[in-house]
């Protein structure tokens, strides 16, 4: 039996699951439902866990049957502030609260993974370890969990990190797509504040307008990119906010807007950077004005080992089939904090196809969109994909069928019909540390 076999046979409590935590939604470093879920659904596969302190975080490890490395599973767990509009049986029950990137698809996948990995533990020569992750999506969650030790729960650090991440557009259900090198791009914020001196709007030579000086920023800046920055090495400045006055007539005192930077290598980064602060600054002496420049490094680029890309890809071809693993021709210019844990183990990063049947996946809408609708289809083979991945580092042969599928349906539809209660428990047990063996 093949391992996507073995987890299509998961797939109806595997989707159970995945429902149960798509109508609930959390958000950032606090995920109690969640985490709730997480634990109910691995209880009984012999794991060592242990819980976040700073965040509502699950590790587990899995002991395999003979000595060896380590390697590590991730799976973000935390949603988005969108009000969901996909009209879905099993749609958000929280207000301005959405799956719209589909981390929901990713607990339930690694949940999967665990089990179909439990069921083959005598094959591994070696330990895996499951990293369930709140906060990616801006409050950097996997620092936090690298912080707190997730690299050596094992006891020793791993070898080798993976993670996927579904995609809602692009690409049909069940394709893997990944690359050396850059994958994703770095992202920081960077707010703006222009000082001027106020007056009347009929009287501009009595200030010192900062709007005009705030304008010939945005467009200084995007020269600046364009003349300084390597067409090979690319970067993208995006001004996404501006806010200046009150009213016609009156000249403001500020005026201010906000960017987001992406660059694909730790260079570029620190060459838009020097370009960006030098450019506000420059423009704002020649208008006469002064500028404040927060300038916020958040994540930085997400760089696959070219190794490990490749066994990836090697190892999506031999699980998800011939033809279903491509080496995607560029990277994406967004942006994931599995990018801290990468900068500390080689490893993999890799795209999944969830478009669903019947939806032009060119067309469909995309990841953070309130419309953004992934297929159930996908978690068995994010589940066998995330599996294959450890069996293979580990020495595991996927050809041959391991120990029987796991008996995995009945805490499966435990994790899915936890309540509130048990999640407010599980939440405070997170705060304290607590360890479930």
């Amino acid at each position: 039996m093949s391992l996507l076999h073995e987890a299509h046979a998961l797939a109806p409590a595997l989707t159970a699951l995945r429902h149960a935590l798509h109508r609930e939604p959390e958000l950032g470093l606090a995920l109690p439902l969640t985490q709730a879920r997480i634990l109910a659904a691995l209880d009984g596969l012999g794991l060592e866990i242990r819980t976040g302190e700073a965040l509502s975080s699950v590790t587990a490890v899995l002991r395999g049957g003979r000595p060896g490395p380590a390697v590590l599973l991730r799976g973000d767990m935390d949603a988005l502030p969108v009000q969901e509009d996909t009209g879905l049986p099993y749609a958000s029950e929280l207000d301005g609260r959405m799956h719209a990137c589909g981390h929901d698809l990713h607990v339930t996948g690694l949940v999967g993974a665990a089990r179909l990995l439990a069921a083959r533990r005598e094959e591994l020569a070696g330990d895996v370890v499951f990293m369930f992750q709140p906060g990616e999506e801006g409050q950097g969650g996997a620092q936090i969990m690298i912080d707190e030790g997730v690299l050596d729960a094992a006891g020793e650090r791993v070898v080798a990190a993976y993670a996927l991440h579904v995609i809602s557009t692009g690409a049909p259900t069940g394709f893997a797509a990944t690359r050396p090198g850059p994958v994703l791009a770095a992202s920081d914020a960077v707010d703006v504040t222009v000082l001027g001196r106020g007056g009347h709007g009929s009287s501009p030579h009595s200030a010192a307008d900062p709007v005009p000086a705030l304008c010939a920023m945005v467009t200084a800046l995007q020269t600046a990119v364009t003349r300084e920055i390597d067409v090979f090495d690319p970067a993208v400045v995006t001004v996404g906010r501006i806010e200046a006055g009150t009213a016609a007539n009156v000249i403001p005192e500020t005026a201010a807007f906000s960017a987001t930077v992406r660059t694909f290598s730790d260079d570029s980064r620190a060459r838009v950077r020097a370009a960006f602060e030098r450019t506000v600054r420059g423009v704002a002496a020649a208008h006469g004005v002064s500028a404040e420049i927060d300038y916020v490094e958040q994540y930085p680029p997400t760089v696959n080992d070219a190794g490990e890309a490749a066994f990836a890809l090697e190892t999506a071809r031999q699980v998800l089939g011939e033809g279903h693993a491509f080496e995607a021709p560029k990277p994406m210019a967004g942006a994931e904090d599995f990018s801290f844990v990468l900068r500390k183990v080689p490893g993999a990063f890799v795209g999944l196809g969830a478009c669903p049947p019947g939806t032009d996946p060119a067309t469909a809408p995309m990841n953070h969109s309130a419309q953004a609708v992934y297929d159930d289809g996908a978690l068995p083979h994010a589940a066998a994909l995330l599996a294959g991945l450890a069996l293979r580092r580990l020495g595991a042969p996927l050809a041959e069928a391991g120990a029987d599928s796991p008996d995995g349906a009945d805490s499966l539809a435990e994790a899915a019909s936890v309540d509130g209660a048990a999640s407010v428990d599980a939440g405070a047990a997170a705060s304290a540390g607590s360890v479930r063996e």
